[in-house]
């Protein structure tokens, strides 16, 4: 199980779907931080802060910040797939694969079909 936290871009589904998989995901909306346009360094902070890995759609900014700083509990990124399902089980394999996410950036690609 993963502590994870959830960014306002990321699908709300999917994130359903990894806490059906036991894994701990607070998402944006539940932490009170919604439509604040919080800038990225502050979302990965505050994930930081509560030992939480950031999942995100918003891959080349999160990239950029993993690689100024990878003092981070983890950070999840994803390419957009309208398959939520298999979005979800990508996202549960890497995890398991990558045992601790502290300071790892995971890329989750969609599949070319």
């Amino acid at each position: 199980m993963a502590r994870l936290y959830a960014d306002e871009g990321f699908p709300r589904k999917v994130s359903h779907l990894l806490q059906d998989l036991n894994h701990d995901v607070l998402t944006v909306q539940a932490a009170g931080q919604a439509n604040q346009r919080i800038p990225d360094e502050q979302v990965l902070a505050f994930a930081t802060s509560q030992s939480r890995a950031v999942l995100t759609v918003n891959r080349a900014d999160f990239i950029r910040l993993h690689r100024q700083s990878p003092d981070h509990a983890g950070i999840i990124v994803c390419t957009e797939d309208l398959d939520r399902q298999r979005l979800a089980s990508r996202i549960d394999a890497a995890i398991l694969a990558a045992g601790s996410l502290a300071g790892q950036l995971i890329r989750v690609n969609r599949p070319n079909l």
